[in-house]
């Protein structure tokens, strides 16, 4: 089955599986983990692959980040923000663990996209979020990459 997916990819010019990796890994819950591991798959050189996923997944998620600060401002301008009891009892479990734990850990349940509009919806700065996303990102890209790459070296033998 590798084989044959890597033989059709073969046919498309490289820039191509490059974007449409950059682009498959900009989508929710396909990420920057899943994204490397389909790159993999296809044939691409492994390094190539985890990056394009890093790139297309942190442009996605910027995009939600200072859309949904964007949002936050407008909305909360000259009010004062009150939240109802289910609020308040996430904004404590995120003031628990902080955006750093939020966005290290957050992807194993939900997409980036979603962990960093909710965290800026908190009112964490949106430049803090962004920077520990990416982190995550890339942590999580590279980890399922090197896995990727490890397991389809593995079946060609």
């Amino acid at each position: 089955m590798i084989d044959s997916l890597q033989e059709f990819a073969g046919n498309i010019p490289d820039w191509l599986q490059w974007a449409g990796i950059l682009l498959v890994s900009a989508i929710p819950f396909v990420e920057s983990y899943f994204g490397a591991v389909i790159g993999v798959a296809i044939g691409l050189h492994p390094v190539v692959a985890i990056l394009m996923a890093i790139i297309g997944n942190v442009i996605s998620m910027l995009a939600f980040v200072y859309g949904a600060g964007a949002i936050r401002d407008k909305a909360t301008k000259n009010k004062e923000v009150e939240g109802k009891p289910k609020r308040q009892r996430l904004k404590r479990m995120f003031d628990k663990f902080g955006v750093p734990g939020v966005s290290l850990l957050g992807q194993t349940l939900l997409p980036s996209q979603i962990t960093s509009s909710a965290m800026v919806g908190f009112g964490a700065n949106r430049n803090v979020v962004a920077f520990w996303q990416v982190i995550s990102i890339i942590l999580w890209g590279v980890l399922f990459g090197v896995l990727a790459t490890l397991g389809i070296e593995l079946a060609l033998r």
